[in-house]
């Protein structure tokens, strides 16, 4: 067998690099304390973690992202803290969410993207929101083995994270996970869902700019997204302008340019337009940054971009009360001896679904204590 075969593209991203070796999950073993010590289990302290973030240490970013997925109470009060303990330090990136059809070219379309602004300096995370296994509630789609070259950069980090089912753990991770990224001096970073659902309205309450990738020629039916997540959209590009498809898409282009004028823009001050561009060929790319960039530049001055992020936060918190109370009511002692019980009499029409939940709802009240009196 050829040598070079047998080893493989040693400037693939799909090698493990020199030095990274240990455990399962491919990390160091073990990783040292803050205070010099070792942890035999591999987890470093919370000033580790902290200390090593501020340092772009990618190994740890890497692991602090694993600790704040980790739905385990110890982890996430540790990730509690380390983000407490980031939060003066973070830098305000740009958050672009990106969504559209299977197809339409947004791996390719990031990856261009991600590699023309670390060209002028910038840092680049991305997150890339996979559907998830309904078996193993694992990523399905590999991101970072399509953006191979975009994955070899120094100043570009890339993170699957799988839904597992659940938008509303992806909606938390993925807002701390961000901060984990501005803390360890990110400047852009990119949201990518696979457009099918109800991921985008997810998405597009986590970012500043959301960006709709569309192509020419693919039918309504294939492309059944762009009637609801059109409206939330800040810009349209029509992907694949590029050889038999340069003239239909400048045509689908000028067919959204047209159909946006109708619609009530989503951020205050800005109206959405739309572009044809080739990710293939990069062409049209620069286009699309300098759009974003206008994009902060008009909501900055007016005063929309801060209003934006402090109505996501105060979201946010609500959301994270909701998702607790939900947990701590399901938990409950009194509410899982009756539910089976209760479920089964609503589905024997015996009993009206309210009736039901207010009979779920008294025994959580009376007994606040988990205890039957």
């Amino acid at each position: 067998m050829d040598d070079r075969k047998r080893k493989g593209n040693k400037d693939s991203a799909l090698n493990v690099r020199p030095g990274v070796t240990g455990g399962h999950d491919g990390l160091p073993n073990p990783i040292p304390r803050a205070d010099g010590t070792r942890n035999v289990r591999n987890t470093p302290d919370t000033a580790a973690y902290i200390t090593g973030i501020l340092a772009g240490d990618r190994t740890v970013l890497a692991r602090a992202i694993t600790l704040i997925e980790s739905n385990a109470p110890t982890h996430q009060e540790q990730a509690q803290a380390v983000l407490t303990a980031l939060l003066p330090h973070k830098r305000e990136a740009i958050r672009v969410g990106i969504t559209g059809v299977p197809g339409a070219g947004k791996s390719t379309l990031i990856e261009t993207l991600g590699c023309r602004l670390i060209g002028e300096g910038h840092k680049v995370a991305v997150m890339a929101i996979d559907p998830s296994s309904s078996l193993t509630r694992g990523s399905i789609l590999g991101d970072k083995t399509r953006m191979e070259q975009l994955s070899r950069e120094e100043n570009a980090f890339i993170r699957p994270s799988p839904s597992g089912g659940a938008l509303g753990g992806v909606a938390r991770k993925t807002r701390e996970t961000m901060l984990l990224f501005e803390a360890a001096g990110f400047d852009v970073i990119l949201v990518e869902t696979v457009g099918v659902g109800q991921s985008e309205i997810t998405v597009r309450s986590l970012v500043d700019f959301f960006l709709l990738v569309q192509i020419a020629g693919a039918g309504d039916e294939l492309q059944g997204i762009k009637r609801g997540v059109i409206e939330l959209a800040d810009a349209i590009v029509v992907n694949k302008a590029d050889g038999r498809g340069r003239k239909p898409a400048q045509l689908a282009c000028a067919d959204y340019e047209r159909a946006l004028h109708y619609l009530q823009p989503v951020s205050q001050g800005w109206h959405p337009r739309a572009l044809s561009v080739s990710a293939l060929e990069d062409l049209g790319i620069a286009d699309i940054w300098l759009m974003i960039r206008e994009f902060r530049a008009t909501t900055v001055d007016s005063g929309f971009f801060a209003e934006r992020r402090r109505e996501q936060n105060r979201q946010w918190l609500r959301d994270m009360v909701e998702e607790r109370l939900r947990d701590i009511f399901y938990r409950h002692p009194e509410v899982t001896r009756l539910l089976p019980e209760l479920e089964q009499s609503v589905l024997r029409d015996n009993l009206p679904v309210t009736s039901a939940a207010w009979s779920l709802l008294r025994a959580f009240e009376e007994h606040p204590d988990g205890e039957s009196k």
